[in-house]
């Protein structure tokens, strides 16, 4: 697709899908959610917006979840994304593996930062708040070989 894409991206929403993250992932091409879902009837909202492409949480242990992989790969023009909740148990080299960038989530913390020509993305946590960390959703533009990120804080 030589117009690129749009892609949402949340994490730990665990079971609440806020009405500002509904109407900010409005006109994505597709939605990436990075784990700790926290039900099956969260997804099917998510899908009546896009398409979704999801890994599982280390909270998501419900019968529901078990079918939902670890981790995942996504390819959309020339980039290679590496889909994982906790960023901690990735085991290998990114860059190695020709992965443009790594979707996580877990740390309730948003951050978008290139480390050794790899875009590391975490959206944040879009469902309840803890600690003080804010509400927040991410998303990825991808043209060609280029993926950029960008993180929207709600509260």
């Amino acid at each position: 697709m030589s117009g690129g894409f749009k892609l949402g991206v949340i994490s730990d929403t665990h079971g609440l899908l806020r009405p500002e993250a509904v109407s900010a992932l409005q006109g994505v091409d597709q939605i990436i959610h990075a784990g700790d879902i926290g039900s099956l009837e969260l997804l099917d909202e998510l899908r009546r917006i896009a398409p979704v492409k999801v890994v599982r949480g280390n909270t998501d242990d419900e019968k529901w979840a078990r079918s939902i992989p670890r981790t995942d790969i996504l390819v959309l023009d020339e980039v290679r994304l590496f889909l994982i909740h906790n960023l901690a148990d990735m085991k290998f080299d990114p860059r190695a593996e020709h992965f443009s960038a790594v979707i996580c989530g877990h740390s309730h913390v948003p951050r978008s930062e290139t480390r050794d020509g790899v875009l590391f993305f975490n959206p944040g946590s879009a469902g309840p708040r803890r600690f003080r960390h804010p509400v927040a959703l991410g998303f990825l533009f991808i043209r060609g070989e280029s993926v950029t990120g960008e993180i929207r804080i709600f509260v």
